[in-house]
């Protein structure tokens, strides 16, 4: 069975105010689900996406922009 996080734990996990969990899962930004009036958050599911926004979000070349070869 998948843990189940609520709003206060997923910000403590993720290091981020409980205002912005808030926004992003009314926004459709977070995998989530409202339960009544409360936000609930599998961790797999999370880490998943998770993965995925620092992997669509890196950078090539350790943030370089300059592509042109070392002499």
């Amino acid at each position: 069975m998948s843990e189940i996080l609520t709003v206060d734990e997923l910000a403590e996990y993720l290091k981020m105010s409980r205002a912005k969990i808030y926004h992003m899962a009314q926004r459709g930004e977070l995998p989530a689900a409202k339960i009544g009036a409360h936000w609930r958050f599998r961790k797999d599911l999370i880490d998943s996406w998770l993965l995925q926004h620092i992997d669509s979000t890196a950078k090539p070349n350790d943030g370089h922009t300059d592509s042109s070869p070392e002499a």
